[in-house]
């Protein structure tokens, strides 16, 4: 079982296209998908699963993306359902999160920073991410000498959009999600 995470610097940071881009390109992993937001997304349950592919919803687009099953957790300042997340995942789906705070309750195997959105403002939350960040996305527009991020070991990625994964990132990945590593923690 492999987990990854996928945060972002800002709202409108590109999270979710990417999220979309990595399940369409990694169909061999049969993701499912989970969204955790502060805020509220149409369905007022804290813990909810999408059943419908679309364009409707984040959730819906993962399961548009390709995603076997996906989640929305509305969880504002307090603690994350974890042990209901896990419950209905089962032990041996690959799960991709798109959260920054999940990684302070979670051990994933990879973390991936997206970088974006109009301002130039880094969240706290992207920024405690960062100390766990194994790669960083940035879309080519933005540019990485238009960043201030703090010090971060992470490999950069550098994409044209964020919804396509260079073939670059994707045998990244690809190294990284087959490793003993991963495999061991199954």
């Amino acid at each position: 079982m492999a987990i990854v995470v996928v945060g972002g610097s800002g709202r409108g940071a590109g999270k979710t296209s990417f999220v979309r881009g990595l399940i369409a390109a990694l169909p061999e992993y049969r993701w499912n998908a989970v969204k955790i937001t502060h805020h509220v997304h149409g369905e007022r349950k804290r813990f909810w699963e999408e059943t419908e592919p679309g364009e409707g919803t984040d959730t819906a687009r993962y399961l548009a993306a390709g995603a076997q099953r996906a989640f929305l957790v509305t969880a504002g300042d307090e603690r994350l359902p974890i042990g209901e997340i896990r419950a209905a995942l089962g032990s041996d789906a690959n799960v991709i999160f798109e959260s920054n705070r999940i990684v302070g309750v979670l051990d994933p195997n990879l973390c991936i920073g997206v970088i974006g959105g109009s301002d130039n403002e880094i969240k706290p939350s992207f920024e405690s991410f960062l100390e766990r960040a194994d790669a960083l996305v940035i879309v080519a527009a933005r540019g990485i000498r238009d960043l201030h991020l703090p010090q971060s070991g992470a490999k950069v990625f550098q994409l044209a959009h964020c919804g396509r994964v260079s073939a670059e990132m994707l045998d990244w990945l690809r190294l990284r999600l087959d490793s003993p590593r991963i495999a061991e923690r199954a």
